[in-house]
Order: structure tokens, then C-alpha cells, then sequence
């Protein structure tokens, strides 16, 4: 018998449907959604995509976004322990901090940073958290899976977005939309001791939620972060495309531009530092953070070398950088389950 997410959900005690529902009939007026300057790469034609995808089990807005976020300080979450994974977000100097524990029994939170409307999205299943400027719109979880990813949609034109993808494809609520991606934003993927020593003042995504759940008891069991969401290569449901260079859970680290994707092993950048690679023809660089456990990403089309002294990095004339702040163009780059990356990047290039 097949496993669906809802009878997952259920089999660890919590209704897949538990909530209020999303507010799936529209906002009034013209859409206007921030986009990518270029599309970023399918691995099929967006119709393809679309037969791919499988009910996750919940129904559209069964699995509910936070509509009205609400916010505490730093010293008021006392429901976050030292090592409790959160998502972090520093803009024009606001800091916030979406913990993991909360976002896995909604996985959008669409919310306003530094007077930006923004959407936070994270995927359990494939262990992937974006951020997407928003526009006058907002998005819902459809339902729906591609490649075990979350689809997003967006309550303007409900088309469907796959989180990892972040690029329209048709789908049932809207079959021929503009082909286009979103625009992107960085989320730090760490832990909330780490998140809070170098944001002190960061404002914390707070329980009052207006969901009854319970977020001291993670919907998905060992498949989560701290139970050891890599503790075991099961899957609930199957990748896209099968590659067996890694165990299916392996972090990696992925980037994707125009001209094609790269993967870099988390693991092989916490021991090297910095890692080489290539994107198309463009030589690009990843390097290491230590004060999130974390990696960014950078075109590097000269090839410029870097020292590495402790946290940060030396450049050719002796300046010293932050890891998140080289001089070279930074290319969106975020944790991923090696089993989605393949899945959706099969012809990705891979670095450890």
C-alpha cells in the first residue's frame, strides 16, 4: 500500500487538515509579482512537470499558510531550545528568525520584512526553504507534489510554483500561465543559539499562529531535523529521477542560474572551507560560514583565489571578507536534500 502524506500525518497524530483554511479565492485587482530578470532552468516542459505532479494528501490549503504573522522578541521564545533549527532572514536592519518547528505545519508564512511583502517557504519532505518576494499577492500550499517539493500557488491567478523550481507551470486552477521564476531571497538555515548570538535583536516567528497545533510535536516524526531528518534514506514518496552518487538525505548545498545548476556536499564544505566549480562556461565558488553552518555561493569568472583565515576570506590585496560578502555577484544558494536536487537538476554539476 502506498503511503500518502495525509495517512503519514495521521499515523503520527496529527490531522493533516488540522486549522483554519487558507484563503483560496483571490485578492481583487491585477496581479503584480516581482520576477527574475531571467527564467531559471526546467528539468522538463512545464507541462511535463505538471503530469508529474501527485497529491500529497492534504487538499489545496489543507495543510494551512500563516496569513497574519505574529511576531516576539528574542527573549520571549522561550518555546525555542539552543539547537532548535530556525530560518533567518537579515534585511536593511531587521533581523528574523521562522523556526522549523512551526513552518513544518505550514510551510508558508506570508509576511512583510523591512517593507517587503515576501513569502517564507519550507518543504519538510525535501528539506528546502526559500524566500520569494510576493507582491500584492499571497501564496497557499496547492496540495500538490512535484518530486516529493512543495507547489506553491499564488491566490492572484492560482498558478502553480514549485518551491524548489521557483518558476511557473500550469496546473489545474490555471493551465496556461506566463512561464516566468520568482525573485528570490536568502534564508539562512540554522540553529536558533547561532541565529541569536549574532542577531540579538532578531524578532522570532511566534506560536500564536491562529492554528491549533501543537508545535512541540514535529507532524513528520523521524523524518525531521532533530529525530534525524537524514538519519535513514527512506522516502514517502519517489524522486523525480534516480542518482545514487550520495545516500538519498545527504545535504548539499545547490545553486542554479540561466546556464545550468551545481551541488556542492555541506559536509565536504564545513572540512574544506571553500570548494571550485563551474556553472555553464562560468568558474564559480562556494564557500563556508561557520557562524550559521552555513554556505554561499558566487560566480567567480576570474577566478579569483581567496585565503582563508579563520571565518573569513583574504582577497589578492590583502582584504579581508565576511563569507557572505565577497567581491564577486553571490548566486542564490540553499540547502537541499541530495534526492530533490538530482530530481530536479539531473544534469547538475556536483562538488565535494
Amino acid at each position: 500500500m502506498t503511503l500518502t502524506r495525509r495517512g503519514f500525518l495521521a499515523s503520527v497524530g496529527v490531522a493533516a487538515v488540522a486549522g483554519c483554511l487558507g484563503n483560496s479565492s483571490g485578492p481583487s485587482g491585477p496581479l503584480e509579482l516581482p520576477t527574475a530578470d531571467e527564467q531559471l532552468p526546467l528539468p522538463a516542459e512545464p507541462g511535463q512537470l505538471r503530469d508529474a505532479a501527485q497529491s500529497g494528501g492534504p487538499s489545496k490549503d489543507g495543510i494551512p499558510s500563516i496569513d497574519d504573522s505574529q511576531f516576539v522578541g528574542s527573549s520571549e521564545a522561550g518555546f525555542l531550545a539552543d539547537g532548535d533549527p530556525v530560518f533567518g532572514v537579515a534585511r536593511e536592519g531587521i533581523a528574523k528568525a521562522y523556526p522549523q518547528k512551526i513552518l513544518a505545519q505550514h510551510e508558508i508564512v506570508n509576511d512583510t520584512v523591512a517593507g517587503t511583502p515576501v513569502s517564507v517557504t519550507y518543504c519538510p519532505l525535501t528539506g528546502t526553504v526559500q524566500g520569494f518576494e510576493r507582491g500584492n499577492t499571497t501564496f497557499g500550499v496547492s496540495g500538490r507534489l512535484i518530486n516529493s517539493n512543495l507547489v506553491m500557488y499564488d491566490r492572484h491567478t492560482e498558478t502553480w510554483w514549485p518551491q524548489m523550481l521557483a518558476t511557473a507551470i500550469p496546473g489545474p486552477w490555471n493551465g496556461d500561465p506566463e512561464i516566468r521564476s520568482l525573485r528570490e531571497f536568502r534564508l539562512v538555515w540554522t540553529t536558533w543559539d547561532q541565529w541569536r548570538e549574532h542577531n540579538p535583536e532578531t524578532e522570532v516567528l511566534s506560536t500564536d499562529t491562529g492554528h491549533a497545533k501543537n508545535y512541540n510535536r514535529d507532524p513528520y516524526g523521524s523524518y525531521n531535523p532533530r529525530g534525524g531528518y537524514y538519519a535513514n534514506d527512506s522516502l514517502l514518496f519517489p524522486a523525480l529521477n534516480s542518482d545514487e552518487q550520495f545516500d538519498p538525505k545527504t545535504v548539499v548545498m545547490g545553486l542554479r542560474t540561466p546556464d545550468g545548476a551545481a551541488a556542492f556536499r555541506k559536509a565536504s564544505l564545513r572540512t574544506a572551507g571553500q570548494l571550485d566549480g563551474q556553472v555553464g562556461d562560468t568558474p564559480i565558488l562556494a564557500v563556508y560560514d561557520d557562524r550559521y553552518d552555513t554556505a554561499y555561493g558566487y560566480l567567480n569568472p576570474d577566478s579569483q583565489s581567496f585565503e582563508r583565515d579563520g571565518n573569513r576570506l583574504i582577497d589578492a590585496t590583502g582584504t579581508s571578507h565576511e563569507p557572505d560578502a565577497l567581491p564577486l555577484t553571490r548566486v542564490h544558494t540553499f540547502d537541499a536534500m541530495w534526492f530533490a536536487w538530482a530530481g530536479y537538476y539531473p544534469d547538475t554539476n556536483v562538488y565535494e
